[in-house]
């Protein structure tokens, strides 16, 4: 199945660089290019792609108002979030937003690419190191509300699992960490989402925050 993809950026180079890796992609395909957020929604509706590549930084409509209209709306398609982790304040809103992960301008173009297949998998690309840093930006913010959030209909070790989850370990980590099998994980994975109504992996790091399971300092 080919993978149709939107790239969302201000700057022409960077898409230009993706444009061409793409293009050597069997099984992506590019179907919009948009210069603004605004544009962005607007090719979301018009040509339905898969995956949309956001930036956040852009003219008008940033990529966080752009990624909010594009996951509640008719469009079906998953946001990845490009940013620069090391000064891009916005991540917590791109989460709320509904993003599905979140690619580094830096990053080799063959794990951009192989990003964008995670996400149009229906999985969410959230790497460890990637949240540490989300769970820093999560703490150096006022809490959601003034008690940590109340999670019911989850059992004791669905409870061990999304906390682990919200530090960052993949699947096989958990696995290993619980003595279960892999397979296991991605039972009580498929659980959490369901019970919690969560989308994908990263919504489940934003509710094990918000439910005080993990912090910036463990």
């Amino acid at each position: 199945m080919t993978v149709r993809v939107v790239l969302a950026d201000d700057q022409p180079l960077v898409r230009a660089a993706l444009r061409m890796v793409i293009a050597d992609a069997p099984d992506l395909e590019l179907v919009g290019e948009a210069g603004t957020g605004s544009e962005a929604v607007r090719l979301a509706e018009d040509v339905h792609p898969d995956v949309v590549v956001m930036d956040i930084r852009m003219p008008g409509m940033d990529g966080i108002d752009a990624t909010r209209l594009i996951t509640v709306g008719p469009a079906t398609a998953h946001v990845v979030v490009l940013t620069t982790f090391d000064d891009d304040d916005y991540v917590y809103g791109a989460l709320r937003a509904g993003a599905s992960g979140f690619l580094v301008k830096d990053m080799a173009l063959d794990d951009i690419l192989a990003a964008i297949r995670v996400v149009a998998a229906g999985d969410a690309l959230i790497a460890p190191s990637v949240t540490r840093r989300l769970i820093e930006e999560f703490a150096a913010r006022p809490a959601p509300s003034p008690t940590p959030r109340t999670l019911e209909g989850i059992t004791e070790r669905e409870r061990e699992v999304l906390t682990l989850v919200g530090r960052g370990m993949s699947n096989t980590e958990i696995a290993a960490d619980l003595v279960i099998s892999v397979a296991t994980v991605k039972a009580y994975m498929s659980r959490l989402l369901t019970k919690l109504d969560a989308r994908d992996r990263v919504q489940l790091v934003i509710i094990a925050y918000e439910a005080g399971l993990v912090s910036a300092s463990r």
